[in-house]
């Protein structure tokens, strides 16, 4: 899913509506890991959380776009850098799930939402987001090969 929009346009109708209960929080976090996330056109750099960073593969948490998109699924990777491209030209709202592919051939799924604003002058702005890492890694395709 790759899906961006207009700012303005992801406006809850109900006064609250993303306001979450203790509850909520606690059952959000049994489902998953989230993490925030934060990007300055400035200069290029991404800063991430440490668990997104090791989900990412990375040893460290601020990097360039490339280096935080080169484990997602190949065929989902040129969508993702597209967005970003959209997304860091016109102040937007946006969001994409793919999966990270581990060195071990794992399949990590992740979503992720955020938006662009501060667009006004040449070379600026900012990107805010958040991650979200389902607790659970896809099997391989060999995995259900072999157990049909």
């Amino acid at each position: 899913m790759f899906k961006i929009a207009r700012a303005g346009l992801s406006q809850f109708p109900i006064p609250g509506a993303l306001s979450l209960a203790e509850s909520s929080q606690e059952m959000l976090g049994q489902f998953c890991i989230s993490e925030a996330w934060s990007g300055d056109l400035s200069n290029g750099l991404f800063r991430i959380g440490e668990n997104a960073a090791s989900l990412h593969g990375l040893d460290q948490t601020e990097c360039g776009l490339l280096n935080l998109v080169r484990c997602y699924d190949q065929g989902d990777r040129n969508h993702v850098l597209e967005l970003f491209e959209q997304a860091a030209t016109t102040s937007s709202s946006f969001c994409y799930s793919t999966t990270i592919v581990t060195l071990s051939g794992r399949k990590q799924p992740v979503f992720c939402v955020g938006e662009s604003s501060g667009l006004e002058q040449r070379y600026s702005g900012a990107l805010l987001g958040m991650f979200f890492f389902p607790r659970f890694q896809l099997e391989t395709r060999s995995y259900f090969a072999s157990h049909q």
